[in-house]
């Protein structure tokens, strides 16, 4: 049957999509990877293997197959013909339409994200969004930017996810003009750092952070 020849985690990352779109309807569940697995021709003890660890592991592919996917589109580097600022605009453009369709799949994830014992592995995947699309962006800082710059865009795509699914404007321009402002302040806040270290004085990148990550909307 399809997918016999394939690894594990070639599997999940194969099945990860359409088991979103089913938990649309029937959450993040047993009957959801059955749905997919049979769309895929694939056994479903096999499929059951591939996810070990429930929902958060259903979740953390589809996140995964997302990565893939952006990392496929943008891996000719023709991204780098944009200034910074509409790079990381486009990356996060894209992901978002990864999604669309599924936004009650992506509500009920986010909400098992949320759970305390799932909270390392949400933020260690989301990390590693954050890591490849500034790395597709072209970042090769190895300094402290090389993590304030993932910390700070964790926060602004976290924060664009709340807002995206329960954006009801035509195009999702309320999300899309979001995501420009976030950014705005991300320009602002490079800005502002420079400044500060010339002048050899401190700032308060937590503070900064936390403003991203709860704006006001």
């Amino acid at each position: 049957m399809a997918g016999d020849d394939r690894t594990l985690d070639e599997l999940r990352l194969a099945l990860a999509p359409d088991i979103a779109s089913a938990a649309v309807f029937d959450g993040w569940s047993d009957q959801a990877l059955c749905q997919a697995a049979a769309l895929a021709g694939v056994d479903t003890a096999v499929a059951r293997l591939a996810f070990p660890g429930g929902p958060m592991d259903m979740i953390c592919a589809w996140i995964a197959s997302t990565d893939a996917q952006m990392k496929a589109a943008f891996a000719d580097g023709h991204l780098l013909d944009l200034k910074v600022r509409d790079r990381i605009r486009t990356l996060l453009l894209f992901r978002l339409d990864a999604v669309a369709g599924r936004e009650e799949a992506l509500r009920r994830a986010l909400a098992i994200q949320a759970m305390p014992q799932n909270l390392r592995r949400s933020l260690k995947s989301g990390w590693n969004s954050a890591d490849l699309m500034w790395r597709l962006a072209g970042d090769t800082a190895t300094d402290y930017n090389h993590y304030t710059k993932r910390a700070i865009l964790c926060g602004i795509y976290s924060a664009t996810l709340a807002v995206f699914v329960d954006d009801r404007s035509e195009g999702k321009e309320e999300t899309r003009a979001f995501i420009d402002r976030r950014i705005e302040n991300v320009m602002q806040f490079e800005k502002t750092k420079a400044q500060l270290l010339r002048k050899g004085d401190g700032f308060d990148v937590a503070r900064f952070l936390g403003r991203l990550r709860y704006p006001a909307r």
